[in-house]
Protein backbone atom coordinates (compact mmCIF):
# COMPACT_ATOMS: atom_id res chain seq x y z
CA UNK A 1 0.00 0.00 0.00
CA UNK A 2 2.83 2.41 0.85
CA UNK A 3 4.42 1.76 -2.55
CA UNK A 4 1.18 2.47 -4.36
CA UNK A 5 0.69 5.69 -2.37
CA UNK A 6 4.23 6.89 -3.16
CA UNK A 7 3.75 6.12 -6.86
CA UNK A 8 0.50 8.08 -6.89
CA UNK A 9 2.24 11.10 -5.36
CA UNK A 10 5.04 10.93 -7.91
CA UNK A 11 2.57 10.71 -10.78
CA UNK A 12 0.74 13.73 -9.44
CA UNK A 13 3.99 15.70 -9.30
CA UNK A 14 4.83 14.72 -12.88
CA UNK A 15 1.38 15.55 -14.20
CA UNK A 16 1.17 18.91 -12.43
CA UNK A 17 4.68 20.44 -12.50
CA UNK A 18 5.33 23.07 -9.84
CA UNK A 19 5.33 26.75 -10.81
CA UNK A 20 6.87 29.82 -9.24
CA UNK A 21 5.19 31.69 -6.39
CA UNK A 22 4.32 34.77 -8.50
CA UNK A 23 2.89 32.51 -11.19
CA UNK A 24 0.92 30.61 -8.53
CA UNK A 25 -0.73 33.83 -7.36
CA UNK A 26 -1.84 34.72 -10.89
CA UNK A 27 -3.00 31.17 -11.56
CA UNK A 28 -4.98 31.12 -8.32
CA UNK A 29 -6.73 34.35 -9.29
CA UNK A 30 -7.57 32.90 -12.72
CA UNK A 31 -8.97 29.72 -11.20
CA UNK A 32 -10.99 31.62 -8.60
CA UNK A 33 -12.53 33.86 -11.27
CA UNK A 34 -13.39 30.81 -13.38
CA UNK A 35 -15.08 29.09 -10.44
CA UNK A 36 -17.22 32.17 -9.75
CA UNK A 37 -18.34 32.27 -13.40
CA UNK A 38 -19.11 28.55 -13.37
CA UNK A 39 -21.30 28.99 -10.30
CA UNK A 40 -23.28 31.65 -12.17
CA UNK A 41 -23.55 29.58 -15.36
CA UNK A 42 -24.54 26.26 -13.78
CA UNK A 43 -27.31 26.71 -11.24
CA UNK A 44 -27.97 22.98 -10.83
CA UNK A 45 -26.51 19.65 -11.85
CA UNK A 46 -26.58 15.89 -11.39
CA UNK A 47 -24.04 13.16 -11.84
CA UNK A 48 -22.24 10.14 -10.44
CA UNK A 49 -19.77 9.92 -7.60
CA UNK A 50 -17.23 7.32 -6.52
CA UNK A 51 -15.60 7.50 -3.11
CA UNK A 52 -12.50 5.50 -2.25
CA UNK A 53 -11.99 5.47 1.51
CA UNK A 54 -8.79 4.30 3.18
CA UNK A 55 -7.67 4.06 6.79
CA UNK A 56 -5.15 2.20 8.91
CA UNK A 57 -8.12 0.46 10.50
CA UNK A 58 -9.29 -0.92 7.14
CA UNK A 59 -7.66 -4.02 5.69
CA UNK A 60 -8.48 -2.75 2.19
CA UNK A 61 -10.01 0.40 0.71
CA UNK A 62 -13.77 0.78 0.80
CA UNK A 63 -15.30 1.87 -2.50
CA UNK A 64 -18.69 3.58 -2.61
CA UNK A 65 -20.69 4.26 -5.78
CA UNK A 66 -23.60 6.65 -5.99
CA UNK A 67 -25.48 9.47 -7.67
CA UNK A 68 -26.00 13.06 -6.64
CA UNK A 69 -27.91 16.22 -7.55
CA UNK A 70 -27.27 19.78 -6.42
CA UNK A 71 -29.45 22.86 -6.74
CA UNK A 72 -27.47 25.99 -6.02
CA UNK A 73 -25.94 26.18 -2.56
CA UNK A 74 -29.08 25.31 -0.64
CA UNK A 75 -30.14 21.84 -1.78
CA UNK A 76 -28.10 18.67 -2.22
CA UNK A 77 -28.90 14.95 -2.48
CA UNK A 78 -26.46 12.03 -2.54
CA UNK A 79 -27.37 8.36 -2.60
CA UNK A 80 -24.79 5.60 -2.37
CA UNK A 81 -26.01 2.31 -3.82
CA UNK A 82 -22.86 0.23 -3.27
CA UNK A 83 -21.72 -1.42 -1.06
CA UNK A 84 -24.57 -0.22 1.16
CA UNK A 85 -27.47 2.12 0.56
CA UNK A 86 -26.83 5.48 2.22
CA UNK A 87 -28.89 8.59 1.51
CA UNK A 88 -27.73 12.11 2.35
CA UNK A 89 -30.02 15.07 1.77
CA UNK A 90 -29.57 18.73 2.59
CA UNK A 91 -32.38 21.23 2.05
CA UNK A 92 -32.09 24.79 3.34
CA UNK A 93 -31.46 24.32 7.08
CA UNK A 94 -31.84 20.56 7.44
CA UNK A 95 -29.63 17.54 6.86
CA UNK A 96 -30.86 13.94 6.76
CA UNK A 97 -28.57 10.88 6.76
CA UNK A 98 -30.41 7.62 6.13
CA UNK A 99 -28.80 4.20 6.68
CA UNK A 100 -29.82 0.61 7.44
CA UNK A 101 -31.70 0.17 4.19
CA UNK A 102 -33.86 3.18 4.92
CA UNK A 103 -34.71 2.17 8.48
CA UNK A 104 -32.65 4.79 10.31
CA UNK A 105 -32.58 8.51 9.57
CA UNK A 106 -30.54 11.03 11.53
CA UNK A 107 -32.12 14.49 11.37
CA UNK A 108 -29.95 17.55 11.98
CA UNK A 109 -30.44 21.30 11.80
CA UNK A 110 -27.19 22.61 10.30
CA UNK A 111 -28.28 25.66 8.31
CA UNK A 112 -26.43 28.14 10.54
CA UNK A 113 -23.10 26.30 10.19
CA UNK A 114 -23.54 25.89 6.43
CA UNK A 115 -24.35 29.57 5.89
CA UNK A 116 -21.36 30.68 7.95
CA UNK A 117 -19.05 28.49 5.87
CA UNK A 118 -20.62 29.63 2.59
CA UNK A 119 -20.33 33.26 3.64
CA UNK A 120 -16.69 32.72 4.55
CA UNK A 121 -15.86 31.47 1.06
CA UNK A 122 -18.29 33.52 -1.08
CA UNK A 123 -17.81 37.15 -0.01
CA UNK A 124 -15.65 39.64 -1.91
CA UNK A 125 -12.65 38.77 0.28
CA UNK A 126 -13.21 35.02 -0.04
CA UNK A 127 -9.89 34.41 -1.79
CA UNK A 128 -8.09 36.33 0.94
CA UNK A 129 -9.91 34.24 3.55
CA UNK A 130 -8.83 31.07 1.82
CA UNK A 131 -5.19 32.14 1.59
CA UNK A 132 -5.20 33.27 5.21
CA UNK A 133 -6.44 29.93 6.51
CA UNK A 134 -4.66 27.58 4.08
CA UNK A 135 -1.27 27.23 2.47
CA UNK A 136 -2.22 26.68 -1.19
CA UNK A 137 -0.16 24.85 -3.79
CA UNK A 138 -1.63 25.40 -7.25
CA UNK A 139 -0.68 23.37 -10.30
CA UNK A 140 -1.85 23.32 -13.90
CA UNK A 141 -1.92 20.24 -16.10
CA UNK A 142 -3.15 19.55 -19.63
CA UNK A 143 -6.74 18.94 -18.56
CA UNK A 144 -6.95 19.79 -14.88
CA UNK A 145 -6.18 22.44 -12.31
CA UNK A 146 -5.09 21.10 -8.93
CA UNK A 147 -5.14 22.92 -5.61
CA UNK A 148 -3.71 21.39 -2.46
CA UNK A 149 -4.91 23.18 0.66
CA UNK A 150 -2.97 22.63 3.89
CA UNK A 151 -4.57 24.32 6.93
CA UNK A 152 -2.77 27.20 8.60
CA UNK A 153 -5.40 28.08 11.23
CA UNK A 154 -6.46 25.86 14.09
CA UNK A 155 -10.06 26.23 12.90
CA UNK A 156 -9.31 23.84 10.05
CA UNK A 157 -6.07 22.18 11.22
CA UNK A 158 -7.93 20.38 13.98
CA UNK A 159 -10.13 18.65 11.40
CA UNK A 160 -8.08 17.93 8.29
CA UNK A 161 -4.45 17.36 7.31
CA UNK A 162 -5.04 18.57 3.76
CA UNK A 163 -7.60 18.85 0.97
CA UNK A 164 -6.87 18.36 -2.74
CA UNK A 165 -9.27 19.86 -5.28
CA UNK A 166 -9.11 19.08 -9.00
CA UNK A 167 -11.09 21.15 -11.51
CA UNK A 168 -11.66 20.61 -15.23
CA UNK A 169 -9.88 23.30 -17.24
CA UNK A 170 -12.61 23.67 -19.85
CA UNK A 171 -15.37 24.65 -17.40
CA UNK A 172 -13.82 24.98 -13.90
CA UNK A 173 -16.15 22.30 -12.52
CA UNK A 174 -15.12 19.88 -9.79
CA UNK A 175 -13.71 16.55 -11.01
CA UNK A 176 -12.29 15.14 -7.79
CA UNK A 177 -11.89 15.97 -4.13
CA UNK A 178 -9.50 14.37 -1.64
CA UNK A 179 -9.94 14.92 2.08
CA UNK A 180 -7.30 13.62 4.47
CA UNK A 181 -8.85 13.83 7.91
CA UNK A 182 -7.39 13.99 11.39
CA UNK A 183 -9.40 10.87 12.19
CA UNK A 184 -7.01 8.88 10.00
CA UNK A 185 -9.54 8.44 7.20
CA UNK A 186 -8.64 9.51 3.67
CA UNK A 187 -11.44 9.86 1.12
CA UNK A 188 -11.07 10.55 -2.58
CA UNK A 189 -14.28 11.51 -4.40
CA UNK A 190 -14.32 11.22 -8.20
CA UNK A 191 -17.17 13.20 -9.75
CA UNK A 192 -18.77 12.95 -13.20
CA UNK A 193 -21.43 15.53 -14.04
CA UNK A 194 -24.04 14.18 -16.45
CA UNK A 195 -26.57 17.04 -16.64
CA UNK A 196 -26.65 20.79 -16.05
CA UNK A 197 -29.50 23.23 -15.39
CA UNK A 198 -32.08 20.52 -16.06
CA UNK A 199 -35.32 19.78 -14.24
CA UNK A 200 -34.74 17.67 -11.13
CA UNK A 201 -37.39 15.17 -10.06
CA UNK A 202 -39.79 16.35 -7.34
CA UNK A 203 -38.90 14.95 -3.95
CA UNK A 204 -35.20 14.68 -4.67
CA UNK A 205 -34.38 17.13 -1.91
CA UNK A 206 -37.24 16.30 0.46
CA UNK A 207 -36.09 16.12 4.08
CA UNK A 208 -37.52 15.28 7.49
CA UNK A 209 -37.35 18.27 9.83
CA UNK A 210 -36.63 18.07 13.56
CA UNK A 211 -39.75 17.89 15.70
Amino acid sequence: MRTVWTAAVLLAVLEFPAIGRAQQTELMKRIWAGVQLAQQKYSSGCGTITEVRTSKLLTKPMVFHGKFCADGMTRFALEYTEPDIIRIRYNQDYLNVTTGGGKHTEVMEVGGNVRRTQSFFSKENSLENLQKNFAIDVREGDRLFEMKLTPRSERFRSRVNYVVVKLAKENFLLRSLEVDGKSGVNSVFTIELTSFNSAIAPGTFEVIKPK
